[in-house]
């Protein structure tokens, strides 16, 4: 799995492990489709912040990579 520290490897459409602001003491993560990247810069030390699809707005903590051939 890729971090989200890159903003190359995040495009819309992509599936994201994000975490929200509320979750961020405790780490947990949501699941979902970007659907706009927040960040400018081309890297954050804390994950790229990206809205998802269901307007949920976080940092990506890991890309989701799918099986060869899926």
């Amino acid at each position: 799995m890729k971090n989200g520290q890159n903003r190359k490897d995040i495009y819309p459409g992509l599936e994201v492990d994000i975490v929200l602001k509320k979750d961020q003491p405790t780490g947990r993560t949501t699941r979902g489709f970007v659907k706009d990247i927040l960040t400018r810069s081309p890297t954050h030390p804390r994950g790229i912040k990206v809205r998802l699809q269901d307007g949920q707005i976080g940092r990506v903590q890991a890309i989701v990579e799918k099986p060869a051939g899926k």
